[in-house]
């Protein structure tokens, strides 16, 4: 249960995690929001991303084996990129249209499968 639990966590904190670091290269549709200075953009940004830290952190130590989670340092990082890759590529394909999913990006996918093969690996 700690294993899922710490999986949804990453997840949620990936999406805000997406959000604050690209979201901003969306918003500049909005009219409000291209009269803002860089500074400030940084600061909107931060403030999504403390969100982000806010399931982050907790989803570290609830998997950490030493904690009583499911999971080693090496593997709870490994899932935390896949699922930055998963969420960011669902977030790029629906918000920005004009970005297209190639055959290399699913060949670089396919070897962080792999990747995380050989962590979880004993």
């Amino acid at each position: 249960m700690k294993g899922l639990y710490t999986i949804g966590l990453l997840i949620l904190s990936n999406v805000f995690m997406t959000i604050a670091w690209y979201g901003h290269l969306k918003f500049k549709e909005m009219n409000w929001f291209n009269n803002l200075g860089l500074p400030i953009i940084v600061l909107i940004s931060w403030g999504i991303a403390l969100f982000e830290y806010s399931f982050q952190v907790p989803a570290n130590r609830i998997g950490f084996n030493e904690n009583g989670g499911p999971f080693n340092l090496w593997q709870l990082k490994v899932i935390q990129e896949v699922i930055t890759l998963i969420v960011f590529s669902i977030f790029t394909i629906t918000v920005f249209k004009n970005e297209t999913f190639r055959i290399n990006h699913l060949i670089g996918f396919c070897f962080l499968i792999l990747a995380v093969y050989f962590i979880f690996k004993k």
